[in-house]
């Protein structure tokens, strides 16, 4: 597999936040609403090599049911998220990347530790507030 980013380390295990209820082998594929924003149709998937990323991830998705987190494995070209990196997070700490491809699901994360009530509200305004304020994430 190929990235756009040569730095990025393919022998990295890496997750996807989510409410979906999915089973190895299903493909996390673009094209559906965003969990984020106006809940348009993603352009892309988001990936991290973080579980606090994919924490967040799994609390903030939008939809019925509890928060789960996936080990995937990227099918095609990866990259830095723009969401996360160099603007906010120079040299990309929380290791958040995106594709166009999609995500074959190998496994997933049975038991993990969500973040407390407080920071949950906490990020939440936030959003809210860059929601008030216009602030998209990126998507070109």
């Amino acid at each position: 597999m190929d990235t756009k980013n040569n730095s990025i380390d393919l022998t990295q295990t890496f997750y996807h936040g989510t409410k979906a209820d999915l089973k190895e082998g299903d493909l996390i594929a673009a094209g559906f609403n965003s969990n984020y924003g106006q809940n348009k149709k993603a352009v892309y998937v988001y990936l991290t090599a973080t579980m606090d990323a994919a924490t967040w991830g799994a609390e903030l998705a939008v939809g019925e049911g509890r928060g789960r987190i996936y080990i995937v494995e990227p099918t095609g070209l990866i990259e830095d998220d723009p969401n996360l990196t160099d603007k906010k997070f120079p040299g990309n700490p929380t290791k958040s990347y995106r594709t166009k491809e999609a995500l074959r699901v190998t496994g997933e994360v049975k038991e993990w530790q969500g973040h407390s009530e407080e920071q949950l509200k906490t990020m939440k305004d936030n959003l809210e507030r860059l929601k008030q304020q216009g602030i998209e994430a990126i998507e070109d």
